[in-house]
C-alpha cells in the first residue's frame, strides 16, 4: 500500500490544484502527475549537465573570450 502524504497549501498551490484539476482528475492524481513530471525533467537535467561536462571541447582557438568583450564594450573594435 502507498504511503498517504499530507501537506499544507496557499493561495497560489491551491490556485495551481484548480488548474491541474480543471478537466475532472482528481486532486490526488494531479498532485502525483505533477510530482513525476518534476522528478522527470530534474532527472532529464542532471542528465543534460553530466553530458555537458562529458563532451570533449577539442583544442583551444587561442581566442580570449574576456579580452574580447572588454574590448567589445569599450567600443575598441
Amino acid at each position: 500500500m502507498a504511503d498517504t502524504i499530507t501537506f499544507r497549501t496557499d493561495e497560489e498551490t491551491e490556485h495551481a490544484l484548480d488548474v491541474l484539476t480543471s478537466e475532472g482528475i482528481s486532486r490526488s492524481a494531479a498532485i502525483r502527475q505533477a510530482v513525476l513530471e518534476t522528478a522527470s525533467r530534474r532527472e532529464r537535467a542532471a542528465r543534460m549537465r553530466r553530458d555537458m561536462l562529458r563532451m570533449d571541447l577539442g583544442q583551444p582557438d587561442g581566442v580570449n573570450v574576456a579580452e574580447e568583450l572588454a574590448r567589445d564594450r569599450a567600443g575598441e573594435r
